[in-house]
């Protein structure tokens, strides 16, 4: 199939209409275009040089886009019956293997321009190619009869390449082929030359271009290579063609020396090799052929396994550094890092190098000129398997030499070397591209990852830039093939499953010059006056000087002086020089950002500016800083824009309020010390002596030693300082600011001098014993708040001796100069002046006695320990010595030395020794310490000190838990024991790996496993404690990683927390699994449950995405795995496409936040994304929603946007809860009223009125009795009534019952032999498009005067190229439908106007329809409509243009097969509804299917059969009709006509109204028969029409139907009835008996204009209330009579079965399904697809809607728009319900029926489940069908079109739609629509 876009470039005059079109708008940098179908991969990308198109070939389809990615056409190729083992070609040699639909993968996609065609290659079928022409795709050849037509077998896409060379004369193209073969050399050539014919079709296409019995232009790899590497192949990356030659760069296994090196004989990895392929574009033998291997080497590393290539131009820069011009061919080369292929854990290691194309040729010419002379073998190992010598031979070998057939084929064993220019170890490259930028060689990478590296090339001694990096696809890696567009402009570049289009060049993204320039981006420059980065054709003026930049060192500079000002400063002229300017004539303006702007003044490179007015400067902000910086702009008034700019300052000198700050300031603030004031201007100082500018010559206190200072001591302290001011008259001394905790304390102060200062002798104390001394911060201030500088920041020490000081030792521990003793008398730390015992009773460090008594242990840790030592044992206590030596050698545990440790000492307070081994007798004892003796056993008392607990020996182990986990570690191994916490230090062994130690306690210890050096098995645990070693028969078995198989769903939501169920091996190994997720650098983790060794169930872990950037589409992990210990296999899953979803979005219940609902309602939750669209991925499983009233949960029903919950049975005020995966919302609070309790009020008054009751009732029972004998004879009369009436009913229905077992045979045999009158194909079409319009302007010729009718014929023309051109098209349509006036009779009509103007171009208009439809479906999605609701009413053009769709492509159909079955339920309900009794005047019949048309009376009928004479031949044999007594004369005569002209269509009968009905009686009697004459019964004011009963007309009568008479004369009393009267009642029955005006349910009963008298037929209207009683006496209870419905019911019900089952078969009688419904269905499919919409129903309804609803129901209920009939009024309320049934076997709803349903409704109800499963069958076999192709499908609309080219005028067409244009013009419509257009065609 294609669809053609057709190009809206035109301008077009209708009449006085002109659009004008502006200049064009400015294209979008960025194009994208996805694949319909995961499956349907991208596989090769090529542009039209000539126009820019871009043809794609992808899996199963060959796209053409537009420039800017828009499909134009597309091709299917695929998918088709196929299997692989099946060889060429296959009409020749028969294929035995089993076919399955398979996919065509493009694994060639070629333009040949000089044909116009594209060559496409498959994999299908061992790949043929089609030859499509380039316009529109169509196929113009498949050669595959022969087996030189199928040219590779291999399915992969990437690995075959071909080069057309064209040889400009008349000779055809050649195709040079190369191909991997994929283990079928016999059928496939590796490499071979091909024809290309220039027809198509022509039987030689591919054909070799030589081939006789020994040569032919091909190579094939031989089956001994095979021998050698069983999978050997040559995998092609890239081919090219260029001066004599043409070039394929290979990717091959090595050959070694023998079949070891063979990876499958080994099992050793396949060594590959990089080569180029040379071979003569001429050389029919290919002796030509010569390899050579490529390979890079960078940094010491080997780049040798191809990945990409591209031929390019080097480029002046590039070629002065290769040594080659710059037009000479350069080859750019994609390599990664090896020799091996790792497809599973490839290197990312990758390198962009470069070959001189030069360089290859010298390197083979020379292979050349050695080989002819006999040196070496010919190097192809691949090829001759043996080594084959060169030959020696005397010839001249120059640079175009094509070889012989000796020294043929050649290899080169020497590699040569490309130029490594850039290399990426983290992001693997996978495609290049290049081309030559102003004598620069830009090259433009893809990634892996999907991004693309741009990257200038100037050779090895510049280098290589990467200067931008762009993500070009969502998801990587980019596919090999990349292309220009034909002006550079854009690079196209793709991934399998999209392709977009990327500008070369992104200068708009940098704002400055020196980004711009600074990029290394050769596009860009600096367009000056314009301030924007761009290209010099883009930069107006660019040739004048210095407008446009190019160089760095070209960007303007501007200096200002003075660069700041103070804020205080107003106007003050600023000079700004500004550098790399162009001429400024046309002036400048100055800016200070939002402050200021004024003019400036040009001064040659000088500008003069104001600063900002007073008004206008900045307001410095103290918290901030000193300064404001402002940026000064330079903006041009040529352009309005700023082109340079620079940093200028005001700064605030009043800021600073210490002079240090002032002075050091980087501006001219000068302190003023007296006013204590920092100014900008020094001459606001009082005293010249007091401005200070320098540092030094600030007033401030110098460093000083600490000022200790104990509490509650009077103290004076002294301050150094310099520069003291001296108080001046007026101003007060100095004082001292201490703050202690928060608490100022100011103490006066001396001034001595201008150096010297002291605070007066002053206690001063601080609360709490918490902290022994406390520094206070200490300010020195003079005139009440001035300050003195303090930048040493001196402080004052408070202390206290007795704060944490509470033993002897923590005592003489404290700082010597604080002056603390331990007054031994009060045990106590003090100063020494304040221990009132004399000196000999005090303790201090440095005094005679300095030695603590009485030490005391008060922690031992540990308490056990191992008895072999090396434990580190920590005593803690108090006075345990002042110094190490003290303690050395002095320490016992459990009577074992200890030697102390120094590191862990710490005086008087710490002590930490190693153990020394225990004797086996040691078991426990206590801890003993002496200080400063000579040994523990001798100690004096006063120093030992001993602890009350004991230490022990001990330690052994028990088990371990798990005793198993995976060989990669990180298992947590629980060890237990007894007394495990002994000892201090502990280290577990698994053999000899250690067991890396978490924790312990008394009776476990836990460890970490690292990953096995041994592999699997069991190792043995041991554990040391200290320099114990305790081991005993514990064993730790490595068991093998477990593995990940699958996972279940792989889906869940951006929150997470749904549940997914892992299998895989091995999962019971692990102690704690973890689920992660990865993206954007972000991991997050879950928990699982392991259940067996083979399933889990994890929780999905959220996906860290920000939620104020929460996307609404769905988005992959960059990393999803499994944390299971160590195993790093499952860390990320590189298998896995697991997606998340948008999470589900909630609305507030309801505006206020409280819902009123009543008890049992149910409430619904309204959001979106409440179905993730799982099943796109092949996914299952849903989301499990909780909902919470209050407390309670509520049961759900869920729909994509909206979950219905029915509320518990609750009263009150509840808030609501939603749950699902990781999200918690409350939508709001749910108000549920009860049927609330009456009130105090109110029950009184029901008790009041309660009373009233009984007391009524009472009254009435009184009366009752004295009623109730005159009820009893009542009764008695009414039983006998009802008895009458049973028996009524009981022989209505037998008759039911009889007529329903006899009628269905009459009436299949009467409808047998009846001709069916078709409508003809025009009238057809105009009777659905224009429902009662006889003769529509567009059948005929277009009505203009004379001497217009050029003139407008010309406009309507233009017009007509306009409606051609679907842009113009779709705007038209769309400003139409947004007109108020537009109404739905103008919507049908405008439809119907552009179908018959497109009945021609069917193909064009199928393209229109699809295109409104699309946007329909959008705008009733985006509109938050059910989707069920698409296509249900008739509200656009669209939808009225589907139904002309299919009016116009079913109506073969109709006539083949539909019509038939259609006809005949016509003719059937006819003939039923004609069997009984029908009233002229209101439609109603004894035999109906609609109750509303139902006679509910018994009527008393005789049917009669008369004999007619053909009032065409009265000699001809009489005719019987059956007649009834009761039927009117004018039913009498239809019936008559209808038996006459059986197979004569209704418009060429005569009309009833015509003609007169003669009844000839015997001896030449004749009468007149009417339905109203002078006999007519009058009853009150009620007219009865005459009948045939009234004439007293016997059986078998003789009846004739005669012109219509001037005169009627009545036999019976010969009286003339004037012909007004007659004429007056024949309208009046004209009016009220016509079908037309009685579809309402109680039709008017039109009283005679004179006499007022009304008429009737079989019954009177019920609803006049001049009806007595009596009048019904022959009427039962209405619903009796129903029973009929179902006896007319069962008669017809063949009919109606025959017509569904017709309709609802895709093959029936012979007929094919349409092809039109197929395709639309198809498109509805994809539509659906495209919106994620897999709710079955909505599709079900979709496609109802569109084919049942709008064509069939119409066609049912309206018979005549097919067939040439007239439809009565019974029969169209029949046919009525008939649609009514078929709409409702389309619904999926289902509709819950009762008594009180409707009549119609039940008397199918039984049939519509059947016809249900027929239209699911119908939809579901539909969708099994082939799809039907662009090409077929434009083929069969072309047919159609041609076979009804000259069915309606298409100017009268035109004028009609034309006059649309005229209705809204004064709306502005046109303004809108040229908006439209202009915008859609980028005009």
């Amino acid at each position: 199939m294609e669809i053609l876009y057709i190009d809206a470039g035109m301008c077009c005059c209708v009449s006085h209409l002109i659009f004008l079109f502006s200049s064009p708008a400015e294209e979008e940098d960025y194009s994208t275009f996805s694949t319909e179908n995961p499956e349907w991969k991208f596989n090769h990308v090529a542009v039209d040089e000539r126009n820019g198109n871009v043809y794609l070939g992808a899996v199963n389809r060959i796209y053409k886009l537009s420039p800017d990615l828009n499909v134009q056409v597309y091709h299917e190729t695929g998918p088709d019956e196929d299997n692989r083992k099946c060889y060429p070609p296959r009409i020749v040699q028969p294929c035995s293997e089993p076919l399955s639909l398979t996919n065509n993968v493009n694994k060639m996609l070629l333009m040949d321009y000089r044909e116009n065609r594209l060559l496409a290659c498959g994999s299908l079928y061992q790949g043929i190619c089609k030859l499509l022409r380039l316009d529109d795709l169509f196929k113009l050849g498949e050669p595959f009869h022969k087996k030189e037509h199928y040219l590779s077998g291999v399915n992969e896409s990437g690995s075959v390449f071909g080069v057309i060379v064209s040889y400009g004369d008349s000779s055809p193209d050649k195709l040079f082929v190369a191909t991997a073969v994929d283990g079928k050399p016999e059928y496939f050539p590796t490499i071979s030359s091909r024809k290309l014919a220039r027809n198509s079709e022509e039987d030689g296409m591919f054909a070799y271009v030589f081939h006789d019995e020994f040569v032919a232009s091909m190579i094939k790899i031989p089956s001994d290579t095979f021998t050698i590497v069983p999978d050997f192949d040559i995998y092609y990356v890239y081919g090219f063609g260029s001066g004599n030659f043409v070039y394929f760069l290979t990717l091959q296994p090595e050959m070694g020396n023998g079949p070891a090196t063979g990876s499958s004989s080994t099992g050793r990895e396949q060594v590959y090799t990089s080569k180029i392929v040379r071979l003569c574009k001429d050389d029919t033998a290919f002796n030509s052929y010569v390899e050579v291997p490529l390979g890079c080497v960078k940094g010491g590393v080997e780049y040798r396994l191809l990945q990409a290539a591209y031929l390019s131009k080097a480029g002046a820069i590039l070629g002065r550094s290769l040594g080659v011009g710059p037009d000479d061919d350069v080859l750019f080369t994609i390599f990664s890092k090896g020799q091996k292929r790792r497809p599973r854990e490839a290197s990312q290691e990758s390198a962009l190098c470069v070959f001189a194309l030069r360089e290859i040729n010298e390197r083979i010419k020379e292979r050349l000129q050695s080989c002819y002379k006999g040196e070496g073998t010919l190097d192809l190992a691949w090829l001759k398997v043996k080594d084959i010598r060169c030959s020696s031979a005397l010839l001249t070998i120059d640079d175009n030499f094509c070889g012989l057939d000796m020294n043929a084929p050649l290899g080169v064993s020497e590699m040569v070397q490309g130029i490594p220019l850039f290399s990426d170890s983290t992001d693997k490259m996978t495609s290049v591209i290049a081309y030559v930028y102003k004598n620069h060689s830009l090259a433009f990478v893809g990634t892996k990852s999907g991004r693309i590296k741009k990257i200038r090339v100037d050779g090895p001694s510049h280098g290589a830039l990467q200067y931008e990096v762009i993500q070009a696809v969502e998801q990587g890696p980019i596919q090999r093939d990349m292309a220009f567009s034909p002006d550079h402009h854009f690079l196209y570049a793709m991934s399998e499953t999209q392709m977009t289009r990327v500008p070369v060049e992104a200068c708009g993204q940098y704002s400055t010059c020196s980004e711009c320039l600074g990029s290394g981006d050769p596009h860009c420059g600096w367009c000056v006056l314009h301030n924007m980065c761009t290209r010099k054709e883009n930069c107006e003026r660019s040739a004048e000087p210095r407008r446009f930049a190019w160089d760095i060192k070209q960007c303007v500079r501007l200096s200002v002086h003075p660069s700041n000002i103070s804020v205080s400063q107003f106007s003050v002229t600023l000079i700004l020089e500004a550098h790399n300017v162009p001429e400024l004539s046309a002036g400048v303006n100055c800016t200070f950002e939002d402050l200021a702007e004024m003019d400036g003044l040009v001064e040659g490179n000088r500008i003069r500016c104001s600063s900002p007015a007073e008004k206008e400067v900045p307001r410095i902000i103290v918290d901030k800083a000193d300064h404001q910086i402002v940026q000064l702009y330079l903006k041009s008034k040529e352009t309005g824009l700023v082109f340079a700019n620079t940093s200028f300052v005001f700064y605030n000198c009043s800021v600073h309020k210490s002079c240090l700050s002032c002075v050091r300031s980087p501006y001219q603030c000068h302190w003023c010390k007296y006013r204590h004031d920092c100014t900008h201007d020094p001459r606001t100082c009082s005293f010249q002596e007091g401005r200070v500018k320098k540092p030094e010559e600030c007033p401030q206190l110098l460093p000083t030693e600490r000022i200790l200072v104990p509490v509650n001591v009077v103290k004076p302290i002294t301050l150094r300082a310099k520069n003291l001011p001296q108080p001046q008259s007026g101003q007060r001394g100095y004082e001292c600011l201490l703050t202690i905790q928060g608490v100022e304390q100011r103490v006066p102060a001396l001034r001595f001098n201008s150096s010297c200062v002291q605070c007066q002798n002053t206690s001063y104390s601080y609360d709490g014993m918490e902290m022994s001394s406390l520094p206070v911060d200490l300010t020195v201030i003079w005139n009440g708040d001035f300050s003195i500088d303090n930048p040493a920041e001196n402080k004052v020490h408070l202390y206290k001796c007795d704060a944490q000081r509470g033993s002897c030792g923590l005592c003489l521990k404290a700082d010597p100069l604080f002056g603390c003793v331990w007054c031994k008398g009060e045990n106590r730390c003090t100063l020494k002046q304040h221990c009132p015992h004399p000196e000999s009773q005090w303790l201090e460090r440095n005094g005679l006695n300095s030695k603590c008594t009485h030490p005391r242990i008060t922690q031992i840790t540990p308490l056990r320990g191992p008895r072999e030592g090396g434990t580190l044992v920590t005593i803690r206590g108090e006075n345990l010595g002042l110094d190490f030596s003290e303690i050395q050698g002095n320490v016992r545990v459990a009577e074992v030395d200890c030697t102390p440790v120094r590191e862990g000492y710490i005086p008087a307070e710490q002590i930490v020794c190693e153990m020394a081994v225990a004797t086996p007798s040691q078991f426990a004892n206590y801890v003993e310490v002496c200080v400063g003796g000579v040994g523990v056993r001798e100690c004096p008392k006063e120093f030992r000190a001993v602890y009350s607990k004991y230490y022990y020996f001990v330690t052994r182990l028990i088990s371990l838990k798990p005793s198993r986990g995976p060989v990669s570690g990180g298992t947590i191994v629980n060890i237990t024991g007894s007394n495990l916490d002994a000892g201090s230090n502990v280290s577990i062994m698994f053999k000899d790996q250690k067991c890396t130690y978490h924790r312990r306690g008394g009776q476990w210890i836990t460890c970490r496993s690292h990953a096995s050096l041994q592999g699997y098995g069991n190792v043995s645990v041991s554990v040391t404690v200290d320099k114990a070693r305790i081991q005993k028969d514990l064993k730790f078995e490595y068991v093998e990683d477990p593995t990940i198989i699958k996972l279940e769903p792989e889906w869940s939501i951006f929150s997470g927390h749904t549940p997914v169920t892992v299998t895989g091996t091995n999962l019971d190994i692990i102690q704690s699994p973890l689920i992660r997720a990865k993206y954007n650098g972000r991991e997050t983790v879950n928990i699982c449950q392991v259940f067996s060794p083979t399933s889990m169930l994890c929780q999905a872990p959220e996906l860290p995405i920000s939620l104020g950037r929460q996307r609404e589409v769905p988005a992959r992990p960059d990393e999803f795995g499994f944390i299971l210990d160590d195993v790093q296999a499952v860390l990320a899953l590189n298998n896995t496409p697991f997606i998340y979803y948008p999470n589900p979005e909630f609305e507030p219940l309801h505006v206020s936040g409280v819902l009123e609902l009543k008890p049992g309602s149910p409430i619904i939750l309204k959001g979106r994304n409440f179905l993730p669209p799982t099943n796109t991925n092949g996914n299952n499983g849903k989301l499990n929603y909780t909902v919470l009233i209050g407390d309670k949960p509520c049961l759900l029903t869920v729909s994509d946007n909206q979950l219905l919950c029915e509320s518990p049975n609750l009263t009150g005020r509840h808030k609501v809860l939603a749950r699902v995966g990781g999200i918690e919302f409350s939508p709001g609070v749910v108000h549920i009223t009860s049927d609330s309790p009456l009130s105090s009020t109110a029950i009184i008054s029901i008790a009041g009125a309660g009373a009233l009751l009984i007391l009524f009732i009472v009254i009435v029972l009184i009366a009752y009795k004295r009623k109730s004998r005159e009820s009893d004879l009542t009764l008695k009369r009414l039983q006998m009534q009802m008895d009458n009436l049973e028996s009524r009913v009981a022989l209505e229905c037998k008759e039911a019952f009889a007529e329903l077992q006899t009628d269905i045979h009459e009436l299949t045999s009467d409808l047998d032999g009846v001709g069916i009158p078709f409508l003809d194909y025009r009238a057809y079409t105009m009777r659905v498009l224009f429902p009662g319009i006889e003769e529509h302007p567009v059948l005929r010729d277009l009505e203009v005067p004379g001497y217009r009718q050029e003139q407008v014929e010309k406009g309507l023309k233009l017009f007509g190229q306009l409606i051609n051109n679907k842009v113009f098209l779709l705007s038209f349509i769309r400003t139409l439908e947004s007109q108020r006036g537009f109404s739905m009779r103008d919507r049908g009509n405008v439809a119907s106007l552009i179908m018959t103007m497109l009945q021609s171009k069917l193909e064009y208009a199928t393209d229109v329809l699809k295109h409104l439809l699309s946007d329909l479906i959008d705008r009733n999605l985006e509109s938050k409509n059910h989707p069920k609701l698409l296509l249900r009413r008739t509200e656009s053009v669209a939808e009225k243009m589907l139904t002309n769709w299919f009016t116009f492509l079913l109506y073969k159909f109709l006539k083949e097969c539909a019509g038939e079955p259609l006809f005949s339920l016509f003719c059937a309900i006819k003939q039923q509804m004609e069997k009984g009794p029908i009233d002229s005047i209101t439609g109603e019949a004894r035999y109906s299917l609609s109750e509303d048309k139902l006679i509910r009376q018994q009527i008393d009928y005789k049917m009669l059969v008369v004999n007619c004479i053909h009032p065409d031949n009265e000699k001809s044999p009489e005719i019987q009709v059956k007649v009834l007594n009761c039927d009117s004369i004018s039913q009498v005569k239809e019936k008559i006509l209808d038996a006459i002209y059986k197979n004569v269509p209704h418009s060429h009968r005569q009309k009833a109204s015509d003609m007169d009905l003669e009844w000839r009686q015997g001896r030449g009697q004749r009468t007149i028969l009417m339905d109203e004459d002078l006999s007519t019964k009058i009853e009150s004011d009620w007219k009865r029409l005459n009948m045939l009963a009234h004439y007293q007309v016997p059986d078998n009568s003789v009846m004739a139907l005669v012109p219509k008479q001037v005169t009627a004369y009545n036999s019976v009393n010969n009286s003339t009835v004037s012909r007004t009267s007659a004429s007056k009642y024949e309208n009046m029955i004209k009016y009220t008996g016509s079908p037309d005006s009685l579809r309402s349910r109680t039709p008017m009963i039109t009283p005679d204009l004179e006499s007022g008298v009304k008429v009737w037929h079989l019954v009177k209207n019920h609803e006049h209330g001049d009806q007595k009683e009596g009048d019904r006496g022959s009427k039962m209870v209405s619903e009796i009579y129903l029973t009929r419905l179902l006896a007319t019911k069962g008669t017809l019900q063949k009919f109606v079965d025959d017509l569904f089952e017709t309709i609802f078969s895709t093959a029936h009688r012979g007929s094919a399904l349409p092809l039109a419904i197929k395709y639309m269905f198809d498109f509805l499919d994809e539509q659906a697809d495209k919106h994620s919409i897999h709710d079955p129903h909505v599709r079900h309804t979709w496609k109802s809607n569109c084919l049942p609803l709008r064509f069939w129901v119409n066609v049912i209920k309206n018979p005549q728009f097919v067939f040439d009939i007239h439809k009565s009024s019974i029969t169209d309320a029949c046919l009525s319900v008939v649609a009514q049934t078929f709409m409702d076997s389309c619904s999926t709803s289902e509709h819950r029926l009762g008594k009180d349903s409707p009549s119609n409704k039940l008397l199918y109800a039984k049939d519509i489940p059947s016809y249900k499963s027929w239209v699911e069958r119908y939809y579901s076999d539909i969708s099994k069908m082939p799809a039907i192709s662009d090409q077929d499908m434009n083929a069969y609309l072309a047919e159609q079109s041609r076979m009804h080219i000259n069915e309606f005028n298409s100017m009268s067409s035109l004028s009609e739609i034309y006059s649309y244009v005229g209705k809204y013009t004064e709306e502005n419509t046109l303004l809108s629509l040229d908006h439209q257009f202009r915008s859609s065609t980028k005009l």
